[in-house]
Order: structure tokens, then sequence, then C-alpha cells
């Protein structure tokens, strides 16, 4: 919940932000000259990359929850069998074990999406982000019947 907390509120910092920017941009794109003009379209340009960023972010999260919910209904949800230093962050060995036993779950299974939701799980835990994000962009296609680039 946490996590979702801070999404929500970093989300509307970033929209109000890109108001405040988009605003700056119409002000110079009114003052008429080449130079202002010239500045207020590449300002303007900023906030549009920005929401289209936080759109798919938002869209990627929310069919990532979508799969979790389904999995969990499943009872396929991934258990946390990793240890933990004493500070509470995951062991890297374990990580690694435990990500050797989805790849190989993963390779077995290539077309189904809960293997695929495993594996990026245990890509996040081996602190391996853009990983994780692909093989969780893998699970989201095969789940919704998409064409899955190799």
């Amino acid at each position: 919940m946490g996590a979702k907390i801070t999404y929500a509120v970093t989300a509307a910092v970033l929209v109000v932000y890109f108001v405040l920017v988009g605003s700056r941009g119409v002000m110079l794109i009114q003052s008429g000259t080449l130079l202002t003009v010239t500045f207020g379209v590449a300002v303007l340009i900023l906030p549009v990359i920005g929401i289209w960023f936080l759109w798919k972010n938002t869209e990627f999260v929310k069919k990532a929850n979508r799969l979790a919910a389904e999995l969990d209904a499943e009872g396929g949800l991934p258990v946390d069998e990793l240890k933990r230093t004493p500070a509470g962050r995951i062991d890297r060995d374990s990580a690694d074990e435990v990500f050797a036993r989805r790849k190989a779950e993963t390779e077995d299974a290539p077309d189904d999406w809960r293997s695929w939701f495993r594996l990026a799980v245990a890509y996040h835990d081996a602190r391996d982000t853009p990983r994780a994000r692909k093989a969780m962009q893998h699970a989201i296609a095969l789940h919704d019947g998409k064409p899955v680039r190799a």
C-alpha cells in the first residue's frame, strides 16, 4: 500500500509540474517573437513527453497488478523463500538460486505468462530491474494474446 501512495503522490507532483511548465511554454508563445515562440514550443514538448511516460508507466503497473491478482486467485504467486541479511536486504546468493529455478521454469514453458511473471519477480529480487520489466512486459503480452517480440 505504501508503494501505491508513493506512486500516486509522485504522479500528482509530476502533473502539477507539467501544468506549471506548460503554462510557461504558453506564455513564451504568447510573447510572439521568433525566439520566444521557439522556446515556448520546446518547453511544451517536455510536459508532453512526461505525460506520455507517466501514462505508459501507469498502464504497465495496472496490467502487472491485474496479472498479480489473477495469479494470486489461482494460488500461483511466487512464495518469498529468499534469505535476508540482518538489515533485511535480500541475500544475493539466495536471489540467484531462486532466479535459476525461475529461469528453468520459463525455459520449460516459454508460452506461459505465469512463468514469465514469476521470472520477472526473480529478476526484480536479483536487482535487475530492466530485465524484470522486460519479463513482465512479456508476461503481459502473453496474457493478453498479443504478439511477443523475442
